[in-house]
């Protein structure tokens, strides 16, 4: 495309003034001697060729719509675009029908999608319809969970449920992909976007992201849905960058990236994932988004994995920035070269791909390869039908409700419950004080990367309370107009003072402190992960008061709360849990749902501790347990024995709770472990069974977790990796034997020249409540 053209189309689509200033693009395209030919329209059009239901014939259906195309046309389908305003800029409307985009961004009520869609099929020379794309990271009308929330849940059937619901109510409003999941390992709670991943472990987040893809993907007749493209992001190693800071570099061993952050990203493969995003960071100082040894050689040669790669949003031409590429025609070559097959918004592809193929620079089979699977992807969803599809009112229904509440009750993660102050009896009059600046917050609760839900459909806790308590019994303080501000009394009801003053007149305080739903995901990294502006001091001056204190942390991320937990009698973690969270909270709070929520990540004492996670190697020089620092103080330092290990002088190593940690308002024990044998060999199979026993008076569900150690190997293994979970639902005094079975594959690792392997030696496997648990372990070894 001429300059001109180039400038007028970048400036429409950002919105600048430059649209109305240059010519419209031209619509006539040439082509050169040597390049596909197009062929009359008369003779071939998508529609044609998406008639026909078998898959037999579909790479057969797209190599005819691949010859038919003309370079310009091959390389438009590369291109995705998003749209602001309210109508269509000319320009884009022209590059639509002279068929050179191939997916735009959901524009919502503006419908200005659905209208470059009715140029595409009607008015292009082929008639291919757009893919139309969406950031549906937790829902879409009905909000569910955060992502990390989600894991929380532990609960992979009711995580697929949700991303049914979510496909369901996007698809009815014309959105055919959606980004997400997300399945970055994260390890560092500054990182604003740990809210939008699955945890720290790569068998739980794998778990997860499978359910995603198979909710998100597979068509549901109850729910009359045809399902939606999942995209699983970002390749490869983003939940690494460095700092914590959004968009930075990572650096990892070959053996720790193919045994921790690629592995939830085969796990989605192999549940038939049709799309990946890469990421914006770079991977060992290459970009990934012109990295070819993993996009072309661990994901297309050894994974197979033959779904479309989009890059994310204008990550192409920022390789320029990272120092990677000199000018956007070699960032568009390295990226096509590595294995891009669409480039997000920026114009690369666009602008440099048809030159570069005539001048010898890049072989046209290439744009081939990536053509052929972006229309596979587009017959694959039924595009020739769908893209039309009149579009139905999107609205909340008994059932997402239902399971909204469900999923975020499961989500809470109860921390602690001194003297069993939860659940709370809502008899009588007892007087409840609901206290701080989350807990009548609809917006705040839905958390980051809420695109479609809606504020006056949250139902908000202070709304439920009020509900079960009634608006008699309950004293509302919002006590803080900012929760990021110090000093910011709120207008409405007075500040801490007024905030003491009821809690000293009532028979328990409930405090919901945490985050803004702006203060995590994209860009929302922070150096400082305690409770923003003066929150600390209003937990502080309730729990003096003396009246049984509940603090609710609403959060994106694990935040250090220390302090503030030692001086509440209960604390409840909730990861802004969507539009039910009012309800869920309520359900939790009064013992209608006993809380089974377990941390997906380890929570940190102390910001400096990060990145902080379960499975790390050990030491030569290990921390003991039961260490504990000398906090500076004059004169004192570590016993003799513990000085030279591997610790800090100011706080001790160790995580404030676990990975896997949540409290019951049942208690569980768990038995002996036995072992179908102590010698595992290739092709068999080692069960492990445990009895595990409700032993309080309530009904409540554990999780529980097997975790295993590979004693001594080639390359030091992890102190504790987890292989396997069983969820159990148990009656008080009821007893259940809970099953795994370990197989070889289990056992192995990648080495650092990326092989797989498993050596023969020792293993030790525990079950149990958490990753630390001390509960006996049993040995085994592995003969090959």
């Amino acid at each position: 495309m001429r300059a001109s053209v180039v400038l007028s189309l970048v400036c429409c689509l950002i919105g600048g003034p430059a649209a109305a200033q240059n010519p419209a693009p031209k619509t006539a395209l040439k082509t050169s001697s040597g390049h596909t030919q197009r062929t009359p329209a008369a003779e071939l059009r998508f529609a044609d060729q998406a008639e026909s239901q078998s898959d037999g014939d579909l790479s057969q259906r797209v190599r005819r719509l691949v010859e038919a195309m003309t370079l310009e046309e091959k390389i438009g389908q590369m291109c995705q675009v998003t749209v602001y305003g309210q109508e269509l800029p000319e320009a884009v409307a022209q590059a639509v029908r002279a068929g050179e985009v191939g997916s735009i961004f959901y524009t919502g009520p503006n419908d200005l999608d659905r209208a470059a869609q009715r140029i595409a099929v009607h008015e292009s020379r082929l008639g291919i319809p757009l893919v139309v794309c969406r950031d549906v990271v937790h829902g879409f009308r009905t909000i569910f969970p955060i992502p990390l929330g989600q894991a929380a849940s532990w609960d992979p059937e009711l995580v697929e449920e949700a991303a049914a619901i979510a496909a369901a109510e996007a698809s009815g409003q014309g959105v055919h992909w959606t980004f997400a999941p997300m399945v970055d390992i994260c390890r560092d709670a500054r990182w604003g976007r740990i809210a939008e991943s699955l945890g720290e472990d790569p068998v739980l987040a794998g778990a997860l992201a499978a359910a995603m893809v198979r909710g998100f993907q597979e068509p549901s007749e109850e729910l009359g849905s045809p399902g939606i493209a999942a995209c699983a992001k970002h390749f490869v190693g983003y939940g690494l960058s460095e700092g914590g800071r959004d968009y930075n570099r990572a650096m990892v061993s070959n053996s720790e990236l193919h045994n921790v952050f690629l592995a939830p990203f085969k796990a989605s493969a192999d549940a038939g994932l049709m799309t990946l995003m890469t990421a914006f960071n770079d991977v060992n100082g290459v970009p990934a988004s012109g990295n070819q040894p993993l996009l072309r050689g661990v994901l297309r040669d050894d994974w197979g994995f033959d779904g479309v790669v989009v890059s994310d949003y204008e990550s192409i031409t920022e390789m320029i920035a990272h120092g990677y590429s000199t000018d956007p025609v070699q960032a568009a070559q390295q990226a096509v070269r590595a294995g891009v097959d669409m480039e997000m918004v920026s114009l690369s592809y666009h602008d440099t791909l048809a030159e570069q193929v005539r001048a010898g620079g890049l072989s046209e089979s290439l744009i081939d390869e990536a053509v052929s699977r972006i229309l596979t992807l587009k017959l694959r969803l039924n595009l020739g039908e769908r893209a039309e599809a009149q579009r139905g009112e999107s609205r909340l229904t008994k059932h997402s409700r239902r399971v909204a509440r469900e999923l975020a009750c499961r989500s809470l993660v109860l921390l602690k419950n001194e003297g069993g102050l939860l659940p709370l009896d809502a008899s009588g009059d007892r007087r409840v004080a609901v206290i701080g600046p989350l807990a009548d917050a609809p917006g705040e609760q839905l958390g980051c990367w809420m695109l479609d839900g809606r504020e006056d459909e949250s139902v908000t806790p202070l709304a439920s309370l009020r509900d079960e308590f009634g608006d008699e019994q309950v004293t509302y303080v919002r006590a803080l107009e900012s929760s990021v501000a110090p000093d910011s009394p709120s207008a409405a009801g007075g500040g801490i003072e007024a905030a003491v003053r009821a809690a000293e007149a009532a028979d328990v305080a409930i405090l919901f402190v945490g985050e803004d739903a702006w203060l995590s995901g994209e860009a929302r990294c922070r150096a400082d992960i305690a409770l923003p502006g003066d929150q600390s001091k209003l937990v502080e001056a309730v729990a003096a008061t003396g009246t049984p204190t509940v603090m609710v942390v609403v959060a994106g991320r694990p935040l250090n709360i220390q302090r503030e937990l030692r001086q509440c009698d209960a604390t409840l973690y909730a990861w802004h849990p969507g539009t039910m969270a009012g309800p869920a909270a309520a359900d939790v709070l009064l013992g209608r749902h006993n809380p089974s929520g377990r941390l997906p990540v380890s929570m940190p004492k102390q910001v400096g501790q990060l990145p902080l996670y379960y499975n790390h190697t050990s030491t030569g020089r290990p921390s003991p347990r039961e260490i504990r620092s000398p906090q500076l103080t004059p004169g004192s330092d570590f016993v003799e024995d513990a000085k030279f290990k591997s610790h800090y002088l100011d706080v001790d190593p160790f995580p404030l709770f676990p990975f896997g940690y949540g409290l019951s308002y049942t208690t569980f024990q768990y038995g002996d472990i036995e072992l179908t044998t102590d010698r595992l060999g290739p092709g068999q199979t080692l069960g492990v069974r445990v009895e595990v026993t409700n032993t309080g008076a309530r009904a409540g569900e554990e999780t529980a977790q097997l975790y295993i150690q590979d004693v001594v190997a080639d390359l030091v293994r992890p102190v504790r990796e987890l292989k396997a979970f069983r969820r159990v639902a148990l009656e008080p005094g009821e007893s259940t034997v809970v099953e795994f079975a370990l197989q070889p594959d289990d056992l192995a690792y990648f080495d650092n020249q990326a092989e797989r392997r498993i050596e023969a030696g020792e293993f030790r496997v525990w079950v149990g409540p958490h990753c630390e648990s001390e509960l006996p372990s049993a040995a085994f070894s592995y003969t090959p």
